[in-house]
C-alpha cells in the first residue's frame, strides 16, 4: 500500500507524529513510486545476527551456516537455508517480475556465491552465466536493491604503487554464500575457511558502520604488482583478514607496502592468533574475538 507513505507523510507534517517503518521490499519501495519521505527519515537496514548479538558465539559454526537467526542454532539448518532462497526467489524476484527468466538468474546467484570476495570481472561472469553483460549488470543491481548483495570498491589513492580499480562483490551473509555454493563443511587451514572467514569480519565491520550511523566507507586495495589489503576504511585504518593460528612475516607483505603510503593512522592483522601485540613498526596483531570486543564497543572506529 504506497498510498500509506503518503498518510504518514502527512502526519509527521501537521503534528509531528514519529513513526518506524519496517519492510522486506526494498526494491519495490525505491522503484514503485512510493512517497519515500525524503528529508523526513531515516533509513536504517537490519543485518544477519552479528557477533555483539549472540551469546556463547562459536566461529566455525558461524562461517559455515550464517548470521540469520532462524538458520544459526537450528537443527536442520540446511533445510532451513533451503527454504530462505527458494522462498526469496518466489516472493522477491518471480513475483515482483524482477526479471522474467528466473532459472537464469539463480545460476548466476550461484556464480556470484563462487566468486564472493573476487574482483568484479564482467566478461567472466557474462561467460559463466551465458548472459549478455548488460543483463550480468541488471542481475547485480537487482541483488542491489535487494540487500542480497554489495560491492566493496577499490581503493586507488595511492601513489608509489598503481592500483586496480575493479571492485569486488559479496553477499549478504556467510551461510546463504555457503548454501548456494553447495558447501556443506568447511575445514580450517584451507582456502575455503579462510575466504569465509575473511567475509565475516567483512560483514561484522560493515553491520557496525551502518549501527553506529556511521557514514565512512569501506574498500580493499589491491596493486598491479598484486599486493592486496583486504579491507580499508577511509583514513582511519587499513585491516589484514588471516584465519591463520600464527601470524608471520609473511602476512605483513601487503599492508607494509600500504604502509608505506603514509595515507592511513592504523594498520592491523586480525587472525585466529591467540596473542594480541605490535610489531616493530606498529602494526597491531588481533585475536579476532579481541578486535571485535573492542569493534564493537566503540573502541576502534
Amino acid at each position: 500500500m504506497p498510498e500509506l507513505l503518503d498518510e504518514v507523510h502527512k502526519l509527521i507534517f501537521k503534528k509531528n507524529i514519529r513513526f518506524l517503518l519496517t519492510g522486506s521490499s526494498a526494491r519495490k519501495l525505491k522503484h514503485g513510486g512510493a512517497n519515500l519521505l525524503a528529508g523526513r527519515a531515516w533509513t536504517a537496514q537490519l543485518f544477519p545476527l552479528s557477533y555483539s548479538e549472540i551469546p556463547s558465539f562459536e566461529l566455525d559454526k558461524y562461517l559455515l551456516r550464517g548470521g540469520l537467526p532462524q538458520v544459526y542454532d537450528s537443527e536442520f539448518y540446511l533445510e532451513e537455508l533451503k527454504a530462505y532462497v527458494g522462498t526469496y526467489l518466489q516472493e522477491e524476484i518471480k513475483a515482483e517480475a524482477v526479471t522474467r527468466n528466473v532459472n537464469a538468474f539463480y545460476e548466476f546467484l550461484e556464480v556470484v556465491a563462487k566468486s564472493n570476495g573476487q574482483e568484479i570481472n564482467f566478461e567472466r561472469f557474462s561467460s559463466d552465466c551465458q548472459v549478455s553483460t548488460s543483463s550480468l549488470r541488471n542481475y547485480l543491481q537487482i541483488l542491489d536493491d535487494t540487500l542480497i548483495g554489495f560491492k566493496l570498491e577499490a581503493y586507488v589513492k595511492t601513489k608509489k604503487r598503481k592500483a586496480i580499480s575493479r571492485a569486488k562483490y559479496y553477499l549478504f551473509d556467510t551461510g546463504v554464500t555457503n548454501f548456494l555454493m553447495g558447501r556443506e563443511g568447511l575445514s580450517p587451514s584451507t582456502p575455503e575457511y579462510g575466504a569465509a572467514f575473511e567475509h565475516f569480519i567483512i560483514l561484522e565491520m560493515r553491520a557496525f558502520l551502518s549501527y553506529s550511523r556511521s557514514t565512512k566507507k569501506m574498500s580493499y586495495w589491491r596493486s598491479t604488482t598484486q599486493f592486496e589489503v583486504d579491507l580499508i576504511i577511509e583514513n582511519e585504518m587499513a585491516i589484514e583478514i588471516k584465519s591463520t593460528n600464527q601470524v608471520n612475516e609473511k602476512h605483513f607483505k601487503g599492508i607494509r607496502k600500504l604502509k608505506e603510503e603514509n595515507q592511513h593512522k592504523r594498520f592491523l592483522v586480525i587472525s585466529n592468533d591467540p596473542r594480541k601485540r605490535k610489531t616493530q613498526d606498529n602494526i597491531e596483531i588481533y585475536p579476532w574475538s579481541a578486535f571485535l570486543d573492542e569493534l564493537w564497543a566503540g573502541k576502534i572506529i
